[in-house]
Formats: structure tokens, C-alpha cells, sequence
């Protein structure tokens, strides 16, 4: 899943308190066996997805959140990972693609001009998106915490294009075209 040489480029973000918690889980599920299941999650289901993209790409997250009285959404999770040959090879956060032409983290909202300016930014940065994943912090919780009966792997892939066909979350990206309903 991980490559040997693996980068984490903006380790002193704000952001990477939340992204640092997946990375966890990640190392976790990848020094365990296959049977091993983590929120639903399955070190062979994750390898399986990772090896089904592109040689060279970039897989991305944002996540907001609505906050004060105002009910103004931030970003509460906003993270790329680009992957190489099947294994991420880097992890940042939104807050390393600043090329003068995004706003600040604390201005980017969850709307599709933002998520196009992320994802070419990105494309420069890093790779071209295979798939981008937009959506609210109920959501993400929802499709990353999910699991089957007693804690048994779910269909991470087919829950997540069933959110999207909600509306709950939008996915963007190159691969959306080629597989509608690509299973993770």
C-alpha cells in the first residue's frame, strides 16, 4: 500500500492532525494480515483499488465542516495522495499546494469552483486526479467508519457511490468516466 521511500510533504500543517490519523490506519492495516479489518476496511480491498488506477496519479480528499453561528464551512480534512505503480508514495495536505492562484485553506469552500482549482493545482503538483472526493464531515464519517456485522469488511466502493447517487458527496476525477461504479 505504502511505497519504501514514502514523503509526507507538509507534516507542520494545521490539516495533517487530521490526516495523520488515516496514515496511522494505513500503517496499521498494511503490517497486518488480510483478515484483518479495520472500520470495514481490508488491507486486500485497499491494494486491490490502489493497483486498478493509473500508473502515476493522485487520489483526493476534502472534507468540511460548518462552524459557528455564522455556520460558515472550513475545511476539516483536505489531503492528496499521490501514487505511484500501485503504492502512495506522498501524503499532503491543501495547505502545500499553495501557487499563488488557490485561496487560503481557511477560504477554499466546497463548491465546484474550488474543487476544479484543487484538482489542477493538484495535477501540477503531484499527478493528474484520478479520483476526487468532496463532501461534509457527517458523511466522511459515515463512509469511513462503516462496517459490516460484527466488524466484518463492507464494500467501501459501492457505499461510497451510493452516497454520491444521495447527493451527499461528489466524486470528480479521471477515473469517474471509466468506472461509475468502481468498487474500492
Amino acid at each position: 500500500m505504502l511505497a519504501e521511500e514514502f514523503v509526507v510533504v507538509d507534516g507542520a500543517s494545521p490539516l495533517w492532525a487530521t490526516a495523520r490519523p488515516l496514515l496511522d490506519a494505513a500503517l496499521l492495516l498494511e503490517q497486518q494480515d488480510d483478515s484483518h479489518v479495520w472500520h470495514g476496511w481490508t488491507k486486500r480491498q485497499i491494494v486491490a483499488f490502489l493497483q486498478r488506477l493509473p500508473t502515476h496519479c493522485s487520489l483526493l480528499v476534502g472534507v468540511w465542516q460548518e462552524e459557528g453561528q455564522a455556520q460558515s464551512e472550513t475545511v476539516k480534512l483536505g489531503c492528496v495522495c499521490e501514487v505511484k505503480d500501485g503504492e502512495v508514495c506522498s501524503l499532503r495536505t491543501f495547505a502545500a499546494l499553495d501557487d499563488g492562484t488557490l485561496p487560503p485553506v481557511e477560504q477554499l469552500e466546497p463548491g465546484y469552483q474550488h474543487a476544479l482549482d484543487i484538482m489542477r493545482v493538484v495535477r501540477r503538483q503531484a499527478a493528474p486526479v484520478a479520483w476526487a472526493l468532496f463532501t461534509d464531515k457527517r458523511t466522511w464519517d459515515e463512509w469511513l467508519f462503516a462496517e459490516g456485522a460484527d466488524g466484518h469488511a463492507i464494500d467501501k466502493g459501492e457505499l461510497l457511490a451510493e452516497l454520491a447517487h444521495q447527493g451527499r458527496c461528489v466524486l470528480m476525477g479521471s477515473q469517474t468516466a471509466k468506472h461509475p461504479h468502481h468498487h474500492a
